[in-house]
Order: C-alpha cells, then sequence, then structure tokens
C-alpha cells in the first residue's frame, strides 16, 4: 500500500467541501421550489454525514427515514441511526420493512440476492412516497467508491434527485464525518447496505476501501493504466484489474436508459 496515496487521497480542506455541498443543497432547494430534503438514515457513515450536513442549515427541513428489515438488520444499526437522530434533531420516521418484504415474498420466486436488492428498491420507493408528499428533493448517499465500482442497486440506493457526496471517496467520507463531528463509532464500523444478513461491503468485495481508493484514484484522478496503477501502489495486478472490470461492468448503472440509434 502505498502511504503517500493514501495521504493525498485524504488530505482535502474539509471546510471548503462542507460549504460547498450546504451552498449546492441550498440552491437545488430553490431551483427547484421544493420546501426541503429526505434521506434514509442507515446508521452508517454515509448517511450519517449526510445527516450532520443538513443539521447545519436544513434541520427544520430535512426529514430521515430509517427503514430496516428486522428480520435481517442488525438491532445495533436501529440504534446508531436513532443516536444520530437525536445528536442532529433532524425529524425522522422509523419503517419496519419487513412486512412489505414477505407480502412480496408470497407471490415472488426466491432469490436471496433479488430479495437483497428488493429490500433497496421498497426503501426508495418509500423515499419518494414522503418526498412527493412533501414536495421533498430525495438525497442519495452513494459516494464516488461506490459509484465507480456500480456497488450500488439501481433503481434502489442509486436512485436520487440529487446527490450531495458522490465526488467523495469512500476515505474522504470518513474524514469528513471527523470534521463534522459524527461519532467514532459510525466512522470506524464496516460499511454495509445491510441487504442480506450479515451483509459487509469489504468482505462482499473481497478487498479494503484503503485499496479500493487507492486503486480507484489512481485509475480516475491521475489516469493511470493498470500496470502504471501497480506500479504505484503496489498491489496486486489482479485486485486492480478486479476493480477495474467492476466499473466496466456497471457502466449501465450510471447511464440513461439506452435506445436504438435509428429508431
Amino acid at each position: 500500500m502505498n502511504e503517500k496515496i493514501l495521504d493525498e487521497i485524504k488530505n482535502q480542506n474539509y471546510f471548503e467541501i462542507t460549504d460547498i455541498i450546504e451552498k449546492f443543497l441550498l440552491e437545488q432547494i430553490d431551483k427547484t421550489h421544493a420546501k426541503g430534503v429526505i434521506l434514509g438514515l442507515s446508521g452508517g457513515i454515509d448517511s450519517a454525514v449526510l445527516a450532520y450536513i443538513c443539521k447545519r442549515k436544513l434541520q427544520d427541513k430535512t426529514l430521515a427515514l430509517i427503514m430496516p428489515d428486522t428480520s435481517i438488520t442488525p438491532k445495533s444499526e436501529t440504534e446508531d441511526a436513532l443516536k444520530m437522530i437525536s445528536l442532529t434533531g433532524i425529524e425522522y420516521k422509523l419503517i419496519d420493512i419487513k412486512p412489505i418484504i414477505n407480502e412480496y415474498s408470497m407471490y415472488l420466486e426466491p432469490n436471496e440476492k433479488a430479495k437483497g436488492n428488493l429490500r433497496a428498491r421498497i426503501r426508495t420507493n418509500i423515499l419518494y412516497y414522503y418526498a412527493n408528499s412533501k414536495n421533498y428533493l430525495v438525497l442519495g448517499s452513494s459516494d464516488k467508491s461506490e459509484y465507480l465500482m456500480g456497488y450500488f442497486t439501481k433503481f434502489g440506493d442509486g436512485a436520487s434527485d440529487i446527490t450531495p457526496i458522490v465526488s467523495l471517496y469512500k476515505l474522504q467520507v470518513r474524514e469528513i464525518a471527523k470534521y463534522l463531528g459524527v461519532p467514532e463509532m459510525v466512522i470506524i464500523k464496516k460499511s454495509s447496505p445491510h441487504l442480506w444478513k450479515d451483509h459487509e461491503a469489504e468482505e462482499e468485495l473481497g478487498v479494503s476501501y484503503e485499496e479500493i481508493d487507492s486503486i480507484l484514484y489512481c485509475l480516475f484522478e491521475k489516469k493511470m493504466s493498470v500496470d502504471e496503477t501497480e506500479k504505484t501502489i503496489q498491489i496486486d495486478k489482479k485486485i486492480i484489474e478486479k476493480i477495474n472490470q467492476l466499473h466496466i461492468n456497471s457502466e449501465h448503472k450510471r447511464l440513461p436508459s439506452q435506445k436504438p440509434d435509428r429508431v
């Protein structure tokens, strides 16, 4: 691992970045004549950062939805999300999506991966229900690491009106979380979309975020080739190729729906 690259990724002006994001949110609300913003609060770091940013200038115009599936979501995650609410003072609703999942499951053939993505899409449906009801904008919580790898559910957690932290790598999200005062317990916990029981991001991907961000940073910020990236960060070439392939394979998630050229 190249410590110099890691330092380069993490050493940013988080005061300035926070100011840019805050102004962006206010501009988008004004531009769209929305009354506020809504986000899904999971207990993880990405949504916690959004909540802490919103509390600064949009506390009374933010609604957070905590939407565990109590059959698989750890109780500690919901408790952490509720702690974020107590610390930020933003309005919230707690909705257990387990009954909705169970209702769907009565009519669908079993498939655990598809069911996991269904959970993400159900949460997005509920977010947009309340967004429609209140004339709020839906905030996406994807960071740049997840976005570039396609590590999100299409039309699930990848669906939103605006994506305030999509320009920040996961390591940068951890750093801005420190700047904003997000509790350490949230910053250091393992990332998980909680789409199925015991779901952990790094375990599923087989790579740490330190490695992921080093690879992505070299490939996309420094415009290095796979070979140049391997030489620079001293990470197994197979891992670099794997992350690069995830980006290539997930391109359809980042593009509008495709159509024939001539029709």
